[in-house]
């Protein structure tokens, strides 16, 4: 899945250095290790019941839900000058 993380100009260039000196196209692979890694580090016992609830809500609800949610999102104002793509 694609998504877009804030990161400083700093973190991108170590993040390229670090991924160069693999041998790596880009730096996804240290960004997936990183994050599997916060993950493992986090497994207590509310994050594995948290996890365990996906695909729990009845589809009618999780739909209502999902509505509300794009319904707000839609009206989340942000300063689209700010932000850099990742690509």
């Amino acid at each position: 899945m694609r998504t877009t993380v804030e990161i400083s100009d700093e973190q991108h260039h170590a993040l390229e250095v670090l991924a160069r000196r693999r041998g790596l196209r880009g730096f996804s692979p240290l960004v997936q290790d990183a994050i599997d890694q916060y993950l493992q580090s986090q497994s207590g016992e509310d994050l594995q019941a948290v996890l365990s609830l996906r695909g729990s809500l009845p589809d009618d609800r999780a739909e209502s839900w999902h509505r509300r949610i794009e319904e707000a999102w839609s009206s989340w104002t942000t300063d689209r000058s700010s932000s850099t793509p990742t690509s």
